[in-house]
């Protein structure tokens, strides 16, 4: 007679609510950041990673909150420091996805140095910068990516300094992968942070986000319903740059820049650049990051290209030399070498 075997038990699927923490939410009502929050939420239980896996590091400003609220591990550590702390939580436990979250003044201000290095060394980490443009925890002082005349608190007949482009940053630092989102703008960001919780290396997005309280608009010029289509591309690996309502205008390459042209007057699709975000050159990407009024502002994945990961070369030439050598003696170290003792 046949042994009837019970089917094991099935796990459900994880909802956004197994990630989101017990602590009330204390950004200001219509903040940007509840959409980042959100989308995060809905990705990690799409992806059902699960909780003890994850570890979120923030440094300071209104987007370093963001640890408390993801019921996940986390660190809200100090101010630009952030990078380099997920260094260390990443190479001691490579088998964490650990994500940074931070602003843009504390991740290209006080902590662009430890931004710099991160992304060229390609520490496998996923950073999301929330740029709203200022410094809204401080309550509206310019922060590095303002737009030059920005009056502020700081500034009260305008900003002299010219704005750092967060996607030029990463793509000069040789970063792995570079996207953009916005936060009104959930389905296209859960597509974005997605690809980014997948990508093996450094991921960097940098989400368009609004302060409502002390930089409200930012991006409107951008992503106001009645112009959205016709200042904004999708970029598409593999397909044709196109946009407007209705997607009958393209950008093609006019010697070393690029140029918006209409479809249909003799121009056809077959003129226009193709996206290919897998280009280890990543000159063309450079040049779409650049801000420039004449043309559409691309959203999505500008860059995705595989690269040794630091944490994974560190590890490899460790396990090398212990295979060689043995495993080290901090003891006998720390007691090698000249030694002094010091008298009373």
């Amino acid at each position: 007679m046949a042994t009837m075997t019970a089917p094991a038990p099935q796990t459900p699927k994880p909802t956004r609510k197994d990630y989101e923490s017990d602590q009330e939410v204390r950004w200001c009502p219509g903040c940007g950041d509840y959409s980042i929050l959100a989308q995060m939420q809905r990705v990690c239980a799409d992806l059902a990673i699960p909780r003890e896996k994850l570890v979120f590091v923030s440094g300071i400003g209104c987007s370093s909150r963001f640890p408390y609220y993801m019921n996940t591990y986390g660190f809200h550590t100090i101010h630009g420091r952030a990078p380099a702390i997920a260094t260390g939580v990443k190479c001691a436990n490579p088998d964490l996805m650990v994500w940074v979250m931070t602003g843009d003044g504390d991740g290209l201000s006080i902590g662009g140095n430890h931004m710099l290095h991160t992304l060229r060394r390609n520490v496998d980490l996923k950073i999301v910068l929330f740029n709203n443009r200022i410094y809204g925890l401080t309550k509206g002082q310019t922060s590095p990516t303002s737009e030059m005349g920005k009056i502020t608190k700081s500034t009260p007949i305008g900003s002299i300094e010219h704005p750092i482009q967060p996607v030029a940053f990463a793509l000069a630092a040789e970063a792995t992968f570079v996207a953009r989102a916005i936060d009104g703008e959930p389905q296209h960001m859960q597509e974005v942070l997605k690809r980014a919780a997948q990508h093996k290396g450094v991921a960097f997005v940098e989400v368009f986000q609004n302060c409502n309280i002390f930089n409200d608009g930012a991006w409107e010029y951008l992503t106001a319903r009645e112009i959205r289509d016709d200042r904004i591309i999708e970029l598409r690996h593999g397909q044709p740059m196109k946009f407007g309502k209705n997607l009958d205008k393209g950008l093609r390459l006019k010697g070393f820049r690029l140029e918006v042209v209409q479809l249909g007057q003799g121009v056809s699709e077959s003129d226009l650049l193709v996206h290919d975000e897998t280009d280890e050159d990543a000159s063309l990407a450079f040049l779409l990051s650049r801000e420039n009024p004449d043309l559409p502002v691309p959203i999505g994945v500008f860059r995705s290209v595989s690269h040794p990961t630091y944490d994974g070369l560190m590890k490899a030439q460790i396990d090398d030399y212990t295979s060689k050598r043995g495993k080290g003696d901090l003891r006998k170290l720390i007691h090698s070498g000249q030694r002094w003792t010091v008298g009373a």
